[in-house]
Formats: C-alpha cells, structure tokens, sequence
C-alpha cells in the first residue's frame, strides 16, 4: 500500500515544485535546469560507475565485492532518478551520488538484511556411476532401412 502512496505523492511534490520554480524562474531557465540535470546525470552514472568498476578490479578476485556493488546498485538508482524530470528526484539523486550519503544507507539496509547460503540441487558436477559416456555409428545397411530413416542429402553429421 505504501508503493501506491509514492506513486501517488512523488508526482504531486514534482508538480508543485515545477510550479513554483516555473512561477519563479520562468518557463526556459525551469527547463534548462531540468536537462542539465538529466545530462549531469548521466555523465556522474558514467563517472562514478567505472570509479566503482575500478574498485572491484583493484580488490581482485578474493575480495568480498558486496559492499563496491551496493555502492554501483545505488549509483544506478541515483542516476536514473537524475534522468527523471523533476525537482524532487533530483535532489534525491544527487544525494545518492554522495559516497557518504551511500555508505549510510547501506549500512541501514545491511543491518536489515540477512544474506543467506543457497545451494542449487537437481544439478551434478560429475555424472553418476553408472554412467557410461560414448559415441556409436550406425551400422545398419543401407537396404535394411527403413525409408522415414533415409536420409535424401547425406550430411557431415551423420557421416564418420
């Protein structure tokens, strides 16, 4: 129910702001800022993105990447709502693009959630015993086939 009251609330507070800002700036300066900040935005996605990419790669392989991929998930969020017309998404944007404002949250979140172990089943790494792996060709002759197994142009596959 809460989701329905942000999808509610969130436009009403970006048309009340367009409004004022409008009635305070005018029409093309409201507008400008509002494709400065769609731009600006995406350059910082871009910007702070590959700065989280070059995190990871430097931590190398044995490093726990939860933290440098929260930290890319909400620059990603932070970023598309820089992109979405509107005041109120903006500062909420700008504000996820601060790596402190960031670090905040994911500690919030993280003392919230609880990660645990997944084992996939159904799947096997090594075949069973009694499994044997191999090839066969058909040795049938060629007049003791049936004719739905003939086959009218000889393919590479079928032959040895």
């Amino acid at each position: 129910m809460w989701i329905f009251g942000l999808f509610l609330l969130i436009p009403l507070v970006e048309i009340a702001l367009f409004v004022t800002v409008g009635a305070w700036l005018t029409l093309w300066p409201t507008l400008a800022i509002v494709l400065f900040t769609g731009v600006l935005g995406a350059w910082l996605v871009r910007w702070q993105g590959l700065g989280v990419l070059r995190e990871i790669q430097a931590a190398g392989p044995t490093a726990d990447p939860l933290s440098p991929l929260a930290h890319g998930a909400l620059i990603l969020i932070g970023g598309f709502m820089l992109m979405l017309p509107g005041f109120f998404t903006d500062t909420l944007g700008f504000l996820l693009m601060v790596p402190a404002v960031r670090r905040g949250i994911i500690a919030y979140l993280g003392a919230r959630i609880k990660l645990s172990n997944v084992r996939m089943a159904g799947f096997r790494t090594n075949p069973a015993p009694d499994w044997v792996d191999g090839d066969y060709k058909d040795v049938t002759p060629a007049s003791e086939r049936s004719s739905s197994d003939r086959i009218e142009r000889p393919s590479k596959w079928t032959e040895q």
